[in-house]
């Protein structure tokens, strides 16, 4: 693959695009490359919010796809902001150029300016590339801590502990059953990148103070984690074999309950062990059980 083209580049031709569409009132570069944070390779989309005269003319048509470049595939979806009807629309350009379109009403830029604190996709970081009508001239700067994670309360920690031993029930069931696709589901899906991930979240702010902001999905973790915590996380991910997936389940157990204890005790909180006991108890028995018609 050839060297993409520059962010210079991606943003002198957006601007180009913007400038000479009179339903494009304002565009705005988000997220990492709106940031200086040196979170930025290659490979990094570009999140640009389009204030627009007319929403449902960028929803419902696909000839302002191709301004940019000749589009290879595209994705949308609809949402709400301050009860205004919003839009995205990513595409990935023939120049492997990757742009998430957030199309919003041009009102909307204005709501911005009266609300108490920015959406979340600009407090994250943002940078005006082009505003006709300066509706974004009040905007808050950003504060850069949105999507940082909140120290839980005990209530939510247990709920987070509980959900854990409840989903393993499915991964042996399963796993005894040879429903291989159910079992990875509940396993690598609900339990480590749900369940897990977010308590290997809390683990990593305690270390920075709960003022760190993690990747989306556990991007950066292998840098963040310790090296023993992220080489046992690694391991769980195994292939299609049963036993390579009991085995992964119980190195997954025993990963989250050494996190577990590590986050109450930073906490001042108390580690259900019964809990942990009983369920790990239950998995072993299940793993060893002969299955039959009820």
């Amino acid at each position: 693959m050839e060297a993409r083209i520059s962010q210079a580049e991606v943003l002198k031709k957006l601007v180009m695009w913007g400038d000479g569409d009179s339903f494009i009132r304002a565009m705005v570069l988000t997220s990492s490359r709106a940031r200086q944070d040196g979170s930025v390779d290659s490979l990094s989309d570009f999140d640009v919010v389009l204030g627009v005269a007319d929403v449902k003319r960028f929803e419902q048509e696909d000839d302002w796809l191709s301004r940019y470049g000749r589009p290879l595939v595209h994705w949308r979806d609809q949402g709400q902001k301050y009860g205004f009807t919003t839009c995205f629309c990513g595409v990935l350009y023939a120049d492997y150029t990757k742009i998430d379109y957030s199309i919003w009403p041009d009102a909307l830029l204005l709501r911005i300016s009266t609300a108490a604190i920015l959406p979340d996709n600009l407090d994250v970081g943002y940078r005006v590339l082009l505003d006709k009508d300066g509706r974004t001239s009040e905007w808050k700067p950003p504060s850069y801590t949105a999507h940082i994670p909140l120290k839980p309360t005990e209530a939510e920690y247990h709920a987070l502990i509980e959900a854990f031993w409840w989903e393993t029930t499915y991964v042996a069931k399963n796993l005894r059953r040879d429903e291989l696709l159910f079992a990875k589901l509940c396993l690598d899906y609900e339990i480590k990148l749900n369940i897990l991930r977010r308590l290997l979240e809390w683990r990593i702010e305690i270390e920075h103070n709960w003022r760190l902001r993690p990747g989306v999905g556990g991007r950066g973790f292998k840098r963040l984690l310790s090296g023993n915590v992220w080489s046992e996380l690694a391991r769980s991910y195994v292939g299609s074999g049963l036993e390579e997936n009991w085995n992964a389940l119980f190195l997954t157990v025993s990963l989250f309950r050494q996190i577990a204890r590590e986050v109450a005790d930073a906490l001042g909180y108390t580690y259900p062990q019964q809990m942990d006991d009983e369920i790990t108890a239950y998995l072993r028995a299940i793993q060893k059980t002969s299955l039959h018609q009820a």
